[in-house]
């Protein structure tokens, strides 16, 4: 493992085998057009389950260069392939909750809370007649712990009981192992989530087996662990210094082992930092409107 990722298209990366791999299908889709890679993976069984690290679901991943960019005309092409995947879990679902989990203070972990900022809630449209015609929404962005003393899976798994909806979609900030992927990817799942699992910040899982109805989560990585990054630029650094004896000792070290030795490269302190780009401000407010405006039109009657 060479680092910390909340991504199955990452976990799968990390298995060092051109074979296809027992209980894991995965299909990858490249469309020119819009210059979007999509790739599903498919854990059909515990043995796949086991070898990926991650529980038996689905798990698309969308990903574009331009999604990093500050192009507009971008926006309308992701959203609506994004919104295509949606409709396709959503089925014939007509109550839905959207939960925006992280802190809304801190940028890199504000995605969830922006997208319920640019939701079209329904629910009480519906229950005083102004419109008739529509799936039900209902929407709550719960904080975190530090905020609130309360688990977001107690709060969610109380709204659940009370307003009964028959899917729970959950939007979180992830961390990703390539630095590649920062705001460029979108990762859909209906395994639920488990918050902060990416940053070793560990919370009670968000899924079917402990709200009680499906969960399907939507995650964009916004931040990467610092002995990954230091990891990454070992290669950078023998590569520059075109030393072969370097190279030599290098190739010795497993993945799992470089990882060891950049953490044993940085402080204490640094080895538990993660970071962001600099512009992940704008980048937030960006994708998340598009993931608001994929669910908002995957919702409507």
């Amino acid at each position: 493992m060479r680092g910390r990722t909340d991504l199955a298209v990452e976990m799968k990366e990390d298995i060092q085998s051109d074979e296809p791999i027992k209980g894991v299908h995965v299909m990858t889709k490249n469309n020119g057009d819009t210059d979007i890679k999509e790739v599903r993976i498919v854990v059909e069984d515990e043995d796949g389950a086991m070898r990926l690290g991650k529980p038996i679901g689905t798990y698309i991943t969308l990903e574009s260069e331009h999604l990093r960019e500050h192009d507009e005309g971008f926006h309308q092409p992701m959203m609506e392939v994004l919104c295509k995947h949606l409709k396709e879990f959503i089925g014939m679902k007509r109550k839905i909750m959207v939960a925006g989990l992280g802190n809304r203070e801190v940028t890199p972990d504000a995605l969830g809370p922006y997208v319920i900022d640019n939701l079209y809630v329904t629910r009480h449209l519906l229950k005083e007649g102004i419109i008739s015609q529509s799936i039900e929404v209902s929407a709550i962005a719960p904080g975190v712990m530090a905020q609130t003393g309360m688990e977001s899976s107690v709060i969610l798994k109380a709204l659940v009981k009370e307003i009964r909806p028959d899917l729970l979609i959950v939007i979180d900030a992830l961390a990703a192992r390539e630095s590649d992927r920062l705001n460029k990817t979108i990762q859909l799942a209906d395994t639920g989530i488990t918050p902060g699992s990416g940053v070793g910040n560990h919370r009670n899982a968000i899924n079917k087996e402990s709200i009680g109805i499906p969960v399907l989560a939507i995650g964009v990585p916004t931040v990467i662990a610092v002995p990954t990054i230091v990891n990454d630029a070992m290669d950078v650094m023998v590569s520059a210094l075109g030393k072969q004896a370097t190279k030599n000792v290098l190739k010795k070290f497993n993945e799992e082992e470089r990882y060891q030795l950049a953490c044993e490269m940085v402080t204490p302190y640094l080895e538990n930092m993660f970071v962001t780009p600099k512009d992940i401000d704008e980048a937030v407010k960006r994708i998340s409107y598009t993931i608001s405006e994929a669910i908002n039109q995957a919702t409507q009657a």
